[in-house]
């Protein structure tokens, strides 16, 4: 069995920056990580993050990469591959998992555990999600030229996009059946500049045309859609932290300083956030790993 004071559970973003918190106050952190973060997509397609200061136009996972580089320099962290499950809290208060055929024994747990995508079952769009297919425009929208932008309905949610992304471009909301609009929204998205169009959207074709079932397509420079999130590994659940509804789906609720429903459990990233971004990843893994670092003095 591995014993160690802080053990965080995801090392994307989030993870990543909870731990290097630990780490500069010389406490004994481990990182245990699948490997699987959210934007692994936007490096398939050879996409780039946008909106992080100081690494506008960064590779996601070379972002990634160096930030792990710099926090392995420290030589309190352990870092270990694999999927976490099996969590419990004892009754002494500390926290068993298993990592692969390992137990870890962990004073405190940060879950920066992520979230898992359900997009709209369109053909062809999820060839092309992370690269010409997106869900946030801070993140993607200014790349897009300030042309002919989709969006392609997949909840109420997508009213949101109507309305922003005229700043980005020149957007067509595609309903495809998801839900049905009120005269004022028309009349909101008439004063943006918003079309709509309420044919059946068939499939995507090249980089982002919009094949519809009248036999149109509407060729454009990107698309933009809602999809669900789900928490992408059930420790939350298995050690009866508080979960939320939100508006994209189910996330851990935390409190401002990133502390769960359970004592000494913290929570941050996608997993713990309506929505996010690679730099509101980070600021919400420095909250926890500062808020975890406190806890442990008391």
């Amino acid at each position: 069995m591995i014993k160690t004071e802080f053990a965080v559970i995801g090392g994307s973003y989030a993870g990543l920056s909870a731990a290097l918190q630990l780490a500069r106050a010389r406490r004994d952190v481990t990182v245990v990580d699948a490997g699987l973060r959210r934007n692994r997509f936007v490096d398939a397609a050879g996409g780039t993050a946008h909106g992080f200061l100081s690494r506008d136009g960064s590779a996601p996972g070379a972002i990634a990469a160096k930030a792990r580089q710099q926090l392995q320099r420290y030589s309190t962290v352990r870092w270990m591959e694999g999927m976490a499950d099996d969590a419990k809290q004892r009754d002494d208060g500390r926290f068993t998992l298993r990592v692969g055929n390992e137990q870890l024994d962990a004073g405190r747990l940060v879950l920066a555990i992520g979230v898992r995508d359900e997009l709209p079952s369109v053909e062809g769009l999820l060839e092309r999600w992370g690269r010409s297919i997106f869900h946030c425009p801070y993140c993607h929208g200014y790349e897009l030229d300030a042309g002919p932008i989709g969006i392609i309905a997949a909840s109420e949610l997508a009213q949101h996009h109507a309305l922003m992304l005229p700043d980005w471009g020149t957007p067509t909301l595609f309903l495809n059946g998801a839900y049905e609009l009120t005269d004022d929204e028309l009349e909101a998205f008439a004063r943006r500049g918003t079309a709509v169009e309420t044919a059946r959207v068939v499939r995507i074709e090249g980089v982002a045309d919009v094949v519809l079932a009248d036999g149109r397509t509407l060729s454009m420079n990107g698309l933009f859609t809602q999809p669900r999130t789900h928490i992408a590994s059930p420790i939350a659940d298995q050690l009866g932290c508080a979960l939320v509804q939100g508006l994209m789906g189910v996330h851990i609720q935390v409190d401002a300083m990133q502390q769960t429903s359970v004592p000494n459990v913290f929570a941050c990233g996608d997993a713990a956030y309506v929505a996010g971004n690679v730099a509101m990843a980070v600021a919400d893994g420095v909250r926890a790993g500062v808020s975890a670092h406190r806890s442990s003095m008391s």
